[in-house]
């Protein structure tokens, strides 16, 4: 037996169980049936921006691009080269719990394009170089010109894009606010002073400490004979005795008990605006779906409310835009609500959307606005489990940040569940006036 441990679990829309095996080095190796031509391999890595301090900040984001420079037995470029010969999408993420590395492609006659693939994702995830004339060499940002348009530069290039946008600007603001010493206070893409001058070697100790099997999950999703592709997998993610790392703890912050209010000044006609506030564990699913609800019936879409008082049916024009979102993080997720408004209505703005939030927390939810957003997260839930992308995506999330994927079925469950009542317990213990965080960006 070339595994440790094995279980099976339900998983939502599909006809087999998914089944996960721990192998004796802690690395895990889940497999979904999906039937159909294609498949999904991803490799999903329990670190981002969770686990940087002030100099090292963006560093999983700059090591995600320097995983595709090449290996021992891969130069840079082959490894995107041979998988998109074959018609294949290759591609990465980095955010504040992960980082993860997955390739979508046609199994290939005899399925050796399935094989190649598989050889090839475990040989960048297991045994990258990080060569020096790919990173560049460092600089001193501001003060010095590099010497080689290299990778250094493709990431300070996307740093400087995004701080030219204001609603990025904003939620950086608002973000970092929100925190006092929690690792989620960070910009997952970090600085450009430091993706300019950390060197090769700082990278590599990093990927060493958090690269290790107890860290990694790797995902396979399509139809295949489950027996050869755990063995191929097992083959080829050789771990060659590699230390794991502890688990890092971090203690989240309790909101606060009063308002905090951040104003910031930038090159536009019109005004920004964000309201932020701290939120339950993604693992915490009964109020982690309540705000699933709330997001849904105060500012998801046109037929929200927000939309439909503050612009739809608005006796005056204040806002242009108005909507929320709700971001599910390992320590404690967020609740956000943002807004483009005109700015000499600033004070009037911010008054109305107190207005609104605080009718969700005096009055429940009507009937017909719980059925609407249950009927909105069950399909879009149910789309999770349309491609083998979209099942590989949501069996990674759920193992990496919620820790385990029994969790899945239980969704639509409480969602089914979910009252009014229990929805308006939840929004007053999350979404309280005297907890907020609010961030604006005026014209100068």
């Amino acid at each position: 037996m070339i595994y440790q441990n094995k279980t099976e679990v339900e998983y939502p829309y599909l006809t087999k169980p998914v089944e996960i095996y721990t192998m004796p080095s802690g690395h895990k190796i889940v497999l979904a049936h999906k039937e159909g031509g294609l498949v999904n391999i991803s490799t999903w890595v329990k670190t981002g921006s969770i686990n940087e301090d002030d100099k090292i900040n963006g560093i999983s984001h700059f090591l995600e691009h320097l995983m595709f420079k090449g290996t021992h037995k891969h130069k840079a470029g082959e490894f995107d080269k041979t998988l998109e010969g074959y018609g294949a999408i290759v591609n990465a993420a980095t955010w504040k719990d992960y980082t993860f590395y997955y390739v979508t492609l046609p199994k290939g006659p005899d399925d050796k394009y399935f094989n190649e693939a598989i050889e090839l994702h475990a040989d960048m995830m297991l045994d990258p170089i990080l060569p020096e004339d790919e990173l560049g060499e460092p600089f001193e940002f501001g003060k010095q010109e590099p010497k080689q348009k290299r990778e250094r530069l493709v990431v300070i290039e996307e740093i400087r894009m995004r701080k030219d946008q204001p609603g990025t600007r904003v939620y950086n603001a608002l973000n970092n606010a929100m925190y006092t010493s929690h690792p989620y206070k960070r910009d997952v893409i970090g600085t450009p002073d430091i993706i300019s001058s950390v060197p090769q070697s700082v990278v590599m100790d990093y990927y060493k400490k958090f690269y290790t099997p107890n860290n990694m999950t790797t995902i396979v999703v399509g139809e295949f004979d489950s027996e050869k592709i755990l063995k191929k997998i097992a083959k080829e993610f050789d771990f060659k005795g590699r230390e794991n790392c502890e688990p890092l703890i971090y203690n989240i912050d309790v909101p606060q008990n009063t308002p905090k209010y951040i104003e910031l000044r930038g090159h536009l006609n019109t005004a920004f605006m964000m309201f932020g506030y701290l939120g339950p564990k993604a693992a915490d699913l009964k109020n982690a779906v309540g705000l699933d609800i709330v997001n849904m019936v105060l500012g998801d879409g046109a037929s929200s409310r927000l939309y439909q008082r503050l612009i739809e049916q608005a006796e005056e024009k204040i806002f242009n835009h108005v909507g929320t979102d709700f971001y599910q993080f390992r320590d404690g997720g967020n609740f956000f609500l943002d807004a483009n408004f005109e700015p000499d209505k600033k004070d009037r703005a911010i008054e109305l959307v107190k207005k609104e939030i605080q009718h969700i927390l005096d009055e429940k939810v009507t009937p017909e606005e719980l059925q609407k957003a249950k009927k909105k997260l069950k399909v879009a839930y149910a789309s999770t489990s349309e491609t083998v992308s979209d099942i590989a995506d949501n069996i990674g999330f759920y193992m990496t940040v919620l820790g385990e994927l029994e969790k899945a079925n239980e969704y639509n469950k409480i969602v089914e569940a979910i009252s009014a009542e229990e929805v308006q317990e939840i929004a007053q213990r999350y979404l309280d006036l005297s907890k907020v965080t609010i961030a604006v960006m005026l014209p100068e």
